[in-house]
């Protein structure tokens, strides 16, 4: 068996043709649902507003695929917020909360024990709130928006009624009055849903070496076993989000996704790996192009590895799951 590849630092870069879809709205007007809409200046130097999705969307998508898997499958811990996915996590779980409230806990003994305790409050990063604290953990995995291109990307408004047709005697009556005299559709909700398709920019980055590692002492709080695990467990959720886009509005709006093309760079040392926007043409070839501005200074550390669909990510991520392992920060 052959040794594994450790794994720095990941990056995605890529265009995602999504069709027809309602994944992150602002809220509504009326009986008009608003959907998020951004300023971006694109390639051409000019100002464009463009549909969005939030990357707050795709993180709660990435968690959600996260806690799924390791209740299913275990191997690393969970807060007794998590457990139950309560957006509080930890900050839910009386245990910690009495650790941290505790007379001489420092930070870094609270920042252990977040650690130890929790897999997802470790690398999808958490503000711990309690005990008169305010402890930040920096999540090890990092969404951009994803916005889609200028010229390639439109939203339009749909017509929708609901009809309603149980209706008292009584009531049936007054509105058939009310009907006679307003000539008003009474008994049917109008509204109006927006759909969004288009091509749209996607940029995700990966800090495996910081996963179960304190910021604070500088020195890893769990064993590079219970890394691995948690490793897997977070590439495998990642490889999820895109294979199901969860989000607003799926039960009749579930999103076509047509194609999902681009660049995965990893890096085995401590290098970023290169990541540049997919709102540009030729993203693939500049992002190879500092690969190779950075092979006389560390040979063979950044690798890039493109992709033209679905299936092929899919089958990468499955290749990087297997082959690596979370890089350790040894200078501690």
């Amino acid at each position: 068996m052959s040794e594994k590849t450790p794994l720095y630092n990941l990056t995605i870069s890529a265009r995602a043709t999504l069709d027809l879809h309602s994944l992150n709205n602002e809220g509504g007007e009326g009986n008009q649902i608003q959907t998020r809409m951004v300023n971006i200046v694109a390639q051409d130097g000019r100002l464009h507003n463009v549909n969005a999705i939030s990357g707050d969307m795709w993180k709660h998508i990435q968690a959600e695929h996260l806690h799924r898997l390791i209740t299913e499958r275990g191997g690393v811990p969970l807060c007794k917020g998590c457990q139950t996915f309560n957006a509080n996590r930890i900050n839910a779980d009386p245990d910690f909360i009495a650790y941290v409230k505790q007379a001489g806990a420092t930070d870094v003994d609270a920042l252990n024990q977040l650690l130890q305790r929790c897999a997802m409050d470790d690398m999808e990063g958490i503000l711990v709130t309690e005990g008169k604290r305010s402890l930040p953990r920096k999540s090890v995995l990092e969404f951009g928006w994803v916005v889609g291109l200028p010229d390639l990307t439109a939203t339009d408004s749909y017509f929708h009624v609901k009809y309603a047709n149980e209706r008292s005697a009584e009531k049936r009556q007054s509105d058939a009055a009310a009907t006679d005299k307003e000539g008003s559709n009474l008994g049917q909700a109008i509204f109006h849903r927006p759909a969004s398709s288009g091509v749209y920019a996607v940029i995700v980055s990966l800090d495996a070496a910081r996963i179960g590692f304190n910021d604070i002492s500088q020195s890893y709080a769990v064993d590079e076993a219970q890394r691995q695990t948690r490793f897997e467990r977070l590439m495998e959720s990642l490889l999820y989000t895109f294979l199901e886009p969860r989000g607003a509005m799926r039960s009749t709006q579930n999103p076509h996704l047509v194609n999902f093309a681009g660049v995965i760079a990893i890096s085995s040392g401590a290098t970023p790996a290169p990541t540049v926007s997919p709102l540009k043409d030729g993203f693939e070839a500049e992002i190879d192009a500092i690969r190779a501005s950075l092979e006389p200074l560390r040979p063979g550390i950044v690798k890039v590895q493109s992709f033209e669909s679905l299936s092929e990510f899919s089958q990468l991520m499955a290749e990087l799951i297997g082959n690596t392992t979370p890089y350790s920060l040894k200078y501690i």
